[in-house]
């Protein structure tokens, strides 16, 4: 398959995914998701995370979940569905990529061995996917463009994720006097 058109295939891809979510916003907002326990949790996180640049907010819920469960396992179970909702963002970069130039790919191409050579890749993504913003798309989408190794983007943003989820589930067990 030529590159440019597997680029705009997979931009398509990245675009449609949270064009669904959006459209099935009303059915998805007023879903029973604690119903569904961690698994729920797991969902909610995948769904916010997907959106791409839209925010959506994921943590409030990982607070509240907090609140009702282990804060533990909303932490794991919330940053590993929030790390899979990452790969929108990262294939809008990887997609993108592919469309561009020659010279252009160089240039993706020397920041990445820039990064991977001072070993700054992993802390990288571990320290953007731990702080609370919502910015952290743009990290997706350049690890996508420079064609970071998904499964290193996933690890160290899945690492991160949970951390500030399970902050956040703690900080809702905390609120709840359950201490």
């Amino acid at each position: 398959m030529d590159a440019k058109i597997k680029g705009i295939a997979i931009i398509a891809l990245a675009v449609l995914i949270p064009a669904l979510i959006l459209i099935n916003y009303d059915y998805i907002a007023t879903y029973d998701w604690s119903s569904l326990g961690y698994a729920g949790v797991f969902v909610v996180m995948l769904i916010t995370s997907a959106t791409v640049i839209l925010p959506v907010p994921g943590l409030a819920v990982a607070t509240i979940a907090g609140a009702f469960a282990n804060p533990l396992m909303v932490g794991i179970v919330g940053g590993v569905g929030s790390a899979l909702g990452e790969i929108t963002g990262y294939m809008a970069g990887y997609g993108g990529s592919e469309i561009v130039d020659g010279k252009r790919q160089k240039q993706y191409d020397g920041i990445k061995n820039a990064l991977m050579k001072k070993n700054a890749d992993l802390l990288l993504i571990f320290a953007l996917s731990i702080i609370p913003n919502p910015f952290f798309d743009v990290a997706g989408i350049a690890a996508g463009a420079i064609k970071y190794p998904l499964w290193k983007f996933i690890v160290a943003c899945a690492l991160g994720k949970i951390i500030k989820i399970a902050i956040f589930a703690y900080l809702g067990y905390l609120a709840t006097g359950m201490i």
